[in-house]
């Protein structure tokens, strides 16, 4: 049976200067991002677009959201199959190409978790669950572009 889960979050331009988006440099690219009962992200664009680099921009929550997706379901089944995880740590990173229009598009997003497991019996099974994770992570099988994978496994 398919069960149906609903998300819900407010985004709210906070960046106008006084003449809203009058012409393109008149109005800051900054935003806040809220779900019921959560604080609120401060937010911007990207710095080459005219953002605030001190705010989470879009294209940094894509890549948290699926590395975060990714460990949430590493973690599960790994606790499932015996695997004790005791650290986990990702450096991900993501490809856009932006195109001459201004359009653009992610190409690929790379994960890389550096695991430590409880025994070097671990080892093998600890790598092998990051494909397995992937097939079930939701973010990274609502994205039109592929996620590689590139664990470092420790005991």
């Amino acid at each position: 049976m398919e069960k149906k889960h609903q998300y819900q979050a407010t985004v709210e331009w906070t960046g106008n200067l006084g003449s809203g988006t009058f012409n393109y440099t008149s109005y800051k690219r900054d935003h806040l991002i809220q779900a019921p009962g959560r604080p609120a992200i401060e937010c911007s664009s990207d710095s080459a677009f005219r953002g605030d680099a001190k705010r989470y921009n879009p294209e940094e929550l894509l890549l948290s959201s699926v590395s975060s997706c990714h460990m949430l379901w590493y973690l599960h089944l790994c606790a499932e199959a015996g695997i004790i995880v005791l650290e986990y740590r990702d450096e991900a990173s993501g490809l856009m190409l932006e195109n001459s229009d201004g359009s653009g598009a992610f190409k690929e997003i790379v994960l890389k978790p550096k695991v430590k497991v409880a025994n070097a019996d671990m080892l093998g099974k600890a790598e092998e669950l990051h494909k397995k994770a992937n097939e079930f992570c939701f973010i990274a099988r609502s994205l039109n572009f592929p996620v590689r994978h590139e664990p470092e496994i420790l005991v």
